[in-house]
């Protein structure tokens, strides 16, 4: 069963993809800011991360310049899933080494197939 760290700050967003992921058949394991996040990437070294971009005192865009940088977690692939739909906002995300650009609001079907998409 593939792991999936999830790094989201609302609460009701963070619930959401955890049951839709495990519905899929993936083991989650929650963060609700990115330093939290990058504790957990480094303990767990999970299959796949998923992020959202605005969030309280490190944005996911640093969030995964950090993780891209660290040689234990540069090769954990990276799926955004954020608010911020603009095609300057995709671009920058790809940019900092995401592999994946979802936007919110998604469905079940997409965030699986964004999983799916970069988890071998």
């Amino acid at each position: 069963m593939a792991t999936v760290l999830v790094v989201e700050d609302t609460p009701s967003q963070l619930e959401l993809m955890n049951i839709f992921l495990q519905e899929g058949g993936y083991e989650v394991i929650r963060a609700t800011d990115a330093k939290d996040g990058l504790e957990k990437a480094l303990l767990y070294q999970p299959d796949a991360i998923i992020t959202d971009v605005v969030m309280p005192g490190m944005s996911g865009f640093e969030f995964c310049r950090k993780l891209k940088r660290n040689l234990d977690t540069k090769k954990i692939p990276i799926i955004f899933c954020s608010s911020k739909n603009k095609d300057i906002d995709r671009i920058w995300g790809m940019r900092q080494g995401a592999d994946f650009y979802l936007t919110k609001p998604f469905t079940r079907q997409q965030l699986i197939g964004a999983v799916k998409s970069v988890v071998i």
